[in-house]
């Protein structure tokens, strides 16, 4: 152990980082019916562009650790994340938020698959458990909707959340290809702006003035989801991944908490049936990298 391991702090902050990324998918739901698509994402990657920097500076990264010799591998991870940025967003606004946040925790199990691939890791009997489970537990999510009458927002928002959960796994293959020889900082910055840079494409679709609460909760995203990447970068600085695993559960449990309290939506009982699943696929993806690797 490490003079940087506290476990304890580790797994508060990985909490901490659960619930404000909650709040940050709580104000774009709040807000998906009035403002663009387009102009939610610029407000989220801006403000939290405010918080990053800041942390950058007081940590001595900024500017220069900025600097990087892989701008072309920054660039497909920014665009992966940056695209899976706006998937989401239309994911939300189409789906219940808890409904959303579910099919987006298929992104470290396609991830994992994903790394087979490109990073020429080896596929494991645990990698395939983790897709076979995740992907039945959409089609439970999912069958209501085939089965019965049809709702057209309701199936392209899970189309939409399955598209971005795919993108993410890129972007997150990206990263950990990339943290082997950039800082996190230049990572999580080059991300933002192009989040930025995508989102000014859409102005010519046409963006509002929102009035004052409007304003108040994008701004909200975008503050809510830089303090949220921070304290995700802090947990894993002090607790190792493998211990963090089983808290990345926990995050699920405030957008089903807005579901209820703010939004006044209930739970479908697909959606309870189509959470364990999902989640043991999660689990499974996170018990192989808790396995000692054999020499």
């Amino acid at each position: 152990m490490t003079g940087t391991d506290k476990p304890s702090l580790g797994i508060m902050l990985r909490i901490l980082s659960g619930l404000l990324m909650g709040g940050m998918f709580v104000s774009v739901k709040a807000v998906s019916e009035a403002v663009p698509l387009g102009e939610i994402v610029f407000f989220r990657s801006f403000f939290a562009l405010i918080p990053l920097v800041i942390f950058l500076w007081v940590r001595k990264e900024f500017p220069h650790g900025l600097y990087t010799k892989r701008p072309v591998d920054h660039l497909m991870r920014a665009s992966f994340g940056a695209l899976a940025l706006f998937g989401s967003f239309a994911a939300v606004a189409r789906l219940n938020l808890a409904e959303a946040i579910l099919i987006a925790q298929l992104s470290p199990i396609l991830m994992a698959v994903a790394a087979v691939y490109l990073l020429s890791e080896k596929m494991t009997v645990w990698r395939v458990a983790g897709l076979v489970l995740g992907f039945a537990g959409v089609i439970v999510l999912v069958w209501p909707e085939l089965n019965g009458n049809i709702n057209s927002a309701r199936l392209s928002g899970y189309a939409i959340g399955l598209i971005a959960a795919i993108l993410s796994a890129l972007a997150l293959v990206m990263v950990r290809s990339l943290n082997r020889t950039e800082s996190p900082g230049a990572i999580a910055i080059y991300f933002v702006l192009a989040s930025i840079a995508g989102a000014l494409l859409t102005l010519p679709w046409g963006w509002i003035i929102p009035n004052n609460q409007t304003l108040l909760l994008l701004v909200a995203s975008g503050l809510f989801g830089g303090f949220g990447h921070i304290a995700m970068t802090m947990a894993f600085r002090y607790t190792e991944a493998s211990r963090l695993a089983p808290y990345e559960y926990i995050a699920l449990l405030w957008p089903l908490l807005a579901d209820l309290f703010i939004f006044r939506l209930p739970l479908s009982a697909s959606f309870l049936l189509a959470t364990p699943l999902v989640l043991a696929g999660a689990a499974v993806a996170a018990i192989e990298g808790r396995r000692p690797i054999k020499k």
